[in-house]
């Protein structure tokens, strides 16, 4: 009896060829990329690698000079772009240092479906609902009436990403979530991700890409990892394959470590000889040391 077939994932992502230059200079080079459903991707690289340029192409803020993007199966330039825009959800620093201080977290959230900044107007009560229910599954019911400037960075990062979530993306893209929280603060924020990956594919919860250079922001919920150098893809693929020390020292370019602790990547940096000096004494000018 013939074994069943099982048909191959769909494509949440996927991206041929591109290419992106200003100016005369080559930024993005003949990106390949797909991500299927069911996957999560962590897109890593140093600054400069990259990364900023890539988010700005898959969310329309920069038009590529070649190749071509594709999100669930309708390919840029050819798709109704306000509508497919809508299919990605966005957490970054530039939307959080754009929100009203006086707004509750309940109209922050609401505000996401119509894509507005500081929420006006009355609140339909399907709408009202709809944002509980999120501010629940995210655990933060408790920061409905609560008004955006009295917010932690954490509970901000969260309530972000319920305001993207009510507009229900197929993708949602946390670019560096964790900057400007403190250990503990990133520590918990990072758990909440891990969480949010573990959701079931499908239905109106997302894909998510999150955009880092700190390997230890890669909670375990990451399947897959996009790791970038100059623009190009160095390596792509499931996270155990490109999370280790030669790849993570190309990408970085300087010798580093990869060590598993709590079931979480750590990157050391090794010291290279040439910049190693002993206490007390220095390296006399073109001599080389041993």
């Amino acid at each position: 009896m013939p074994a069943a077939h099982t048909p191959p994932p769909s494509l949440v992502l996927s991206v041929a060829g591109l290419s992106l230059r200003r100016d005369g200079i080559r930024i993005l080079d003949g990106i390949d990329w797909q991500v299927a459903q069911g996957e999560h991707w962590a897109i890593l690289g140093a600054n400069g690698s990259g990364k900023t340029s890539l988010l700005s192409a898959l969310t329309g803020y920069a038009t590529a000079t070649g190749g071509e993007i594709a999100l669930l199966d309708q390919r840029y330039g050819e798709a109704n772009w306000p509508e497919l825009r809508k299919q990605i959800g966005l957490v970054s620093s530039s939307v959080r240092q754009q929100m009203a201080d006086a707004e509750p977290a309940l109209l922050s959230v609401v505000s996401g479906k119509y894509a507005m900044i500081d929420y006006w107007g009355r609140v339909k009560a399907a709408d009202r609902r709809e944002a509980l229910d999120i501010l629940e599954q995210i655990n933060c019911l408790h920061l409905a009436g609560r008004p955006w400037r009295v917010l932690s960075q954490g509970e901000r990062q969260r309530v972000l990403i319920g305001r993207a979530l009510m507009a229900q993306p197929r993708l949602l893209i946390l670019d560096e979530p964790c900057a400007g929280l403190d250990p503990v603060a990133r520590e918990h924020f990072l758990q909440f991700i891990d969480r949010l990956t573990a959701r079931p594919a499908g239905g109106a919860w997302p894909t998510l890409l999150l955009v880092t250079h700190h390997v230890e922001e890669i909670v375990p919920g990451f399947t897959h990892v996009l790791a970038l150098k100059a623009g190009r893809v160095l390596a792509a693929g499931k996270r155990a394959a490109v999370l280790k020390s030669p790849v993570l020292s190309d990408v970085f370019g300087e010798p580093v470590r990869l060590v598993r602790r709590n079931g979480r990547a750590v990157l050391l940096v090794e010291k290279p000889a040439s910049r190693v000096f002993q206490a007390g004494k220095k390296s006399a000018p073109g001599r080389a040391r041993k």
